[in-house]
Order: C-alpha cells, then structure tokens, then sequence
C-alpha cells in the first residue's frame, strides 16, 4: 500500500449464538425457541471456519433476572482465537468486568443500556469504547412503526431506533448491534431500511443480525444496508450453509471480506 492511501476495511461475518440457561437456541422473532445444541462446540467449529467474529447473546437473562454467562465465556475463549462479544443479563461495570476477565473481547448491553443510559458512558471510560457494543432490537409496534424493545422484544419503550442509536454513540459505545424482531429467525433478509437508516446517522461500526436466509442476504446487509458486518444464526443452523461457504460467495460477489480464512 502506499504511503497516504486508504487502507481497505474488510466486512466482517459473524454467527451469533443465542443462548437460554446455558444451552444454544433458535427461534422466530424471539419466540418458539428450540434447542440447537452446545455453545462452546459450536464456538470452535466457527472458529475453525474462519468467523471473523462470535456473538454469545442470553435472550432471556434480563427477562428472568439472570446473571452473566461467565463460565461459557471462559471455556469458549480457552479454545477459540476469535474476538467474543457477549451480551444478556449486563447490569453493572462489575459484570463487564466479570465476562471481560473471563475471555470476552466486547460487552453488549441493551435492556439496561436503555434503562440507565449512563452505563454507556461509565463502561466506556472504564474499558474503551471499543468494549462496549450496544445491542438494539427493533419492533413494529401496533401503528406500524418501529420502536426500540427491551426484555427480549417485551417491551416497548417508545424509543426510535435511529434517534436511539445516535444517542448511544454520543454516549460512547463502539458499535451497535441492530436486531429487527419483526425479521429475527423468519430468514427473508435483514431489514435494510433500518440497518441503512442508522449506518448513515452514525460514526462508529454498525452489524446487522435478524433475518438471514441466503447468501445474498449477507451481501445485501453489506452492500444496502451499509452495515460494517453481517451476522447471522439461522443460515447456519437449519442449512447447509457454512461460514466458509460464506465468506466465498461474498469474496466471489465482490464484497471485500478477511481472506483467507
């Protein structure tokens, strides 16, 4: 490269596993879960695929009172080499450090996040903004309009969503997770509006998750939805789609990805 020139951004692919009492789950749109297998043998196959990245998300951990997945963390991150973010049931500093200590490269908050803004602003200037990722579900409300929920798509909080993630990157968060409840687990593509609308309203990295189908969706999330990463669950779940295979239809598309694996 040379000197002055731009280096090019690799988009990044990342599973997502999401997680209740321990065990890896999958739904549709936050509901009808059913048990998918374990989470830290599934961490190293992705791992061995080349995952850029790997979201550990306890859907249900704010909604039953639960704590952090500390101990998942930590035998995750004994074999695995990729960066892990780990989000549910994040109250406090004590427990960013408590799954930061245990292996996690990232924190997501969200129901808490959105309960006391501050928490944002306290884990960035405690860890780097880099650690802190804020998780934001979107759901149509019964106007039609989208509107920020917590406790797993429970409740709605009369937030926008793109007012909302502005807000959070003011605050200092990272990067933002966008997840369309009204999409999650459906497997007809991300909702392109929403990810584009708040990829254009902020400066910090945008991953777009709930929908994924077909290989053409994680180039659409990339290519319309401007996100800085695509993550997904179901297509690897309930297909034979892997993340090598992936990462090669998108490096064939054209769509600048980390290669070799």
């Amino acid at each position: 490269m040379d000197a002055g020139e731009t280096p090019i951004l690799k988009n990044r692919l990342i599973p997502v596993l999401l997680l209740n009492a321990g065990r890896m789950v999958k739904g549709v749109r936050f509901g009808e879960f059913r048990d998918v297998g374990h989470p830290v043998t599934t961490a190293r196959v992705y791992d061995a695929q080349g995952a850029d990245e790997l979201v550990f998300l306890d859907i249900q951990a704010a909604r039953e009172g639960r704590g952090t997945l500390a101990d998942v963390v930590m035998q995750v991150a004994e074999g695995c080499f990729m960066p892990l973010t780990v989000g549910g049931g994040v109250r406090s500093i004590d427990d960013f450090r408590r799954l930061l200590k245990a292996g996690a490269d990232k924190v997501s908050i969200n129901t808490a996040a959105v309960e006391r803004p501050a928490l944002i602003s306290e884990a960035a200037a405690v860890f780097g903004a880099q650690c802190v990722v804020v998780s934001i579900d979107a759901k149509r409300n019964a106007e039609g309009r989208r509107e920020v929920a917590t406790y797993a798509g429970t409740k709605f909080t009369g937030l926008e969503p793109v007012a909302w993630a502005k807000e959070a990157a003011r605050l200092g968060a990272g990067e933002l997770l966008i997840t369309s409840v009204d999409h999650e687990g459906a497997m007809k593509g991300y909702d392109l509006e929403l990810t584009r609308q708040v990829a254009e309203a902020v400066d910090i990295p945008v991953v777009a998750h709930g929908g994924v189908g077909t290989l053409e969706h994680l180039a659409q999330g990339l290519r319309e939805g401007k996100a800085s990463a695509v993550a997904a669950a179901s297509i690897f779940h309930f297909t034979d789609q892997s993340v090598i295979k992936a990462k090669t239809y998108l490096k064939q598309a054209g769509v600048e990805v980390r290669w070799p694996l």
